[in-house]
């Protein structure tokens, strides 16, 4: 038996990445999933590889989550889980960063996962389960990322409020906080591609990461999973950090 047996989760920005990697792992063990993105064609790829659903959700449309969430019962009859993962990241000092970067960043991160729990949660059976991403730099500061960081701080906040408003319930509400992880999302270099890429960022956190390499999706996933799961029964409202012991402190030997 599966940990998700008989439980329906969608899954947002599932076309790849951490997403991706959620999704299959859910599939894997037993969830009906839908999978939630703008990139049609990866999303409809990996839904039709993998036996799930392929959705196309703008988070930060209102309309793109009724659609989604109208298209998720009418085919499983339910939702059981949410998991907001879908993101974007923009590399910018703060003082240099426009307007129109900040709101872009704000509208996906921020609102995509304020929309994402205002419209599941109500349709959402009791006993269900959101897992919001958010990130390291929702603990703390980060030089050139302070969009993303603030959007992330607000992820956090929003999922401790629902938590709380959710509990009556039996809904549960956590938040996956993740150091640097190689996902397209993150990588400074996208022509490099994934081994390139690994191997770039690998030699920068062997020096900042206690753990001395950069994260992968699927173990990120697996986070995912257990904070979905009745594995963790009795968490609610929580930032977990899955960040290789970059936020344990400071190495000075």
């Amino acid at each position: 038996m599966g940990k998700l047996d008989g439980r329906v989760v969608i899954v947002t920005g599932a076309a790849r990445g951490q997403g991706e990697q959620e999704a299959r792992l859910f599939r894997e063990e037993g969830a009906e999933v839908v999978v939630a993105d703008v990139l049609d064609e990866q999303g409809e790829a990996l839904a039709k590889e993998i036996g799930a659903l392929y959705v196309h959700l703008d988070v930060g449309t209102e309309s793109g989550w009724r659609d989604a969430v109208a298209a998720a019962t009418r085919a499983y009859g339910r939702i059981d889980g949410l998991v907001n993962n879908a993101g974007i990241l923009r590399f910018n000092a703060l003082v240099d960063t426009p307007l129109e970067e900040f709101m872009q960043v704000v509208q996906v991160n921020q609102v995509g996962c304020f929309l994402g729990m205002r419209t599941v949660a109500p349709e959402m059976a009791d006993g269900g389960t959101i897992v919001n991403t958010a990130s390291c730099t929702a603990l703390t500061g980060m030089a050139a990322v302070g969009t993303y960081a603030a959007t992330k701080h607000a992820v956090l906040g929003l999922t401790r409020v629902a938590a709380l408003e959710l509990a009556a319930r039996r809904i549960r509400v956590n938040a996956i906080c993740p150091g640097a992880v190689d996902t397209p999302m993150s990588r400074p270099d996208p022509q490099a591609g994934p081994q390139g890429t690994s191997r770039a960022l690998d030699g920068l956190y062997r020096r900042l990461v206690p753990l001395g390499r950069v994260g992968r999706p699927e173990e990120v996933a697996r986070l995912a999973l257990f904070l979905t799961s009745q594995d963790s029964s009795y968490i609610t409202g929580q930032p977990f950090v899955i960040d290789g012991g970059w936020l344990a402190g400071v190495t000075v030997v």
